[in-house]
Parts: C-alpha cells; sequence; structure tokens
C-alpha cells in the first residue's frame, strides 16, 4: 500500500476541500470536474488515487490539517 499525505495550506483548508469533492462525486455528471480538479490542486498524487479516495473506495483520516489515504498499486 501507499500511503498519500494531501497537506494544507493557508489558501486551502484540505480537510474540507476533500470533504466538499467526495460529496460532489456522487452525481456522475460532477464526476470528471471534481477528478480533474483535485488532480490539478494535488499534481503529485496518481489520479487512480485520488479517484479511489472521491469514490469513498479507500478511508481517509485527518491528522491536524492533512489529509492521509493509502491505496493499493
Amino acid at each position: 500500500m501507499t500511503e498519500y499525505r494531501l497537506g494544507s495550506s493557508e489558501m486551502v483548508h484540505t480537510p474540507g476541500l476533500v470533504a466538499w469533492a467526495i460529496n460532489g462525486y456522487h452525481f456522475a455528471d460532477d464526476r470528471p470536474v471534481l477528478l480533474n480538479s483535485m488532480c490539478q490542486s494535488f499534481p503529485t498524487i496518481p489520479n487512480t488515487a485520488i479517484e479511489q479516495l472521491l469514490s469513498k473506495a479507500v478511508p481517509y483520516t485527518v491528522e491536524d490539517k492533512t489529509v492521509v489515504f493509502s491505496v493499493d498499486e
């Protein structure tokens, strides 16, 4: 398993961004835009990993202001 850590910045609170994207990912029409937005925001994370996060295929935790999740690759 590979662990990914999505950190926050002064401009972006990542736990809130991820929660918003997961909520919107329920709507099939919105999925491509949300996936692209997250992939652009975190370009070092593989698209497949972000897709698993947004689809709730993998759980995540929040450590301080950092979203942490693991995926099989």
